[in-house]
């Protein structure tokens, strides 16, 4: 009787829906964030309702200081490259029991995909693709992680849809840990983010 309580339990809990976005930027401040300290990084502001990333040598971002889930969420955000022509809003993030970077327009501005798979970075796994942004243009982005895959779309474009299970999930090399557990980050580029929301997937945590 217990075992069949607890089977059911389980069945309701990944039957129920998302929950309901939350925000996590209040559009006047960078409360419950704190910029990233890379080396040399550029100035991190709040203004005119965007988190704004100015260009660092190279890098600048800003990381979320709070709590945030490990599985079966999804965020999503809009982003504008202002100026520079390499990734200007790449989001770090929770994935495979690690961590995971989703780089928009990198390696001189056009590439896209996760960085790192099985110890291949966007440039050289299977979720590399191409996708031409136009500087001072919003772009929609929502990534969607789950124990099994990850998938992210772009406006209305799926981009990316990767099975992980497993498989190694990994940070590339270098200062980009400091984006961990969830952060933005630009690259000798100006970019600017608005409208970033989570929200939890049925069996979420």
């Amino acid at each position: 009787m217990r075992l069949r309580l607890v089977l059911l339990l389980i069945l309701v809990a990944f039957a129920a829906p998302a929950q309901d976005w939350k925000p996590l930027f209040d559009e006047q401040s960078l409360k419950g964030w704190r910029v990233t300290p890379f080396t040399n990084g550029g100035e991190a502001r709040a203004e005119q309702g965007r988190i704004v990333l100015a260009p660092g040598a190279p890098l600048t971002g800003v990381t979320w200081a709070g709590e945030f889930p490990h599985t079966r969420y999804e965020i999503r955000f809009e982003a504008i490259r202002l100026r520079g022509n390499d990734f200007f809003a790449s989001l770090t993030f929770p994935a495979g029991g690690d961590f995971c970077t989703w780089i928009a327009g990198g390696w001189g501005g056009d590439i896209v995909g996760l960085s790192s798979i099985d110890g291949m970075t966007a440039a050289e796994n299977e979720t590399r693709t191409y996708f031409n942004f136009d500087n001072n243009r919003w772009y929609r982005f929502r990534l969607q992680v789950t124990p099994e895959r990850i998938s992210a779309w772009i406006d209305d474009e799926r981009i990316v849809h990767a099975d992980i299970a497993g498989r190694e999930i990994s940070l590339r090399p270098g200062e980009i840990k400091l984006s961990a557990p969830l952060g933005f980050a630009s690259f000798a580029t100006e970019g600017a983010l608005r409208n970033v929301e989570y929200r939890l997937l049925p069996g979420g945590r």
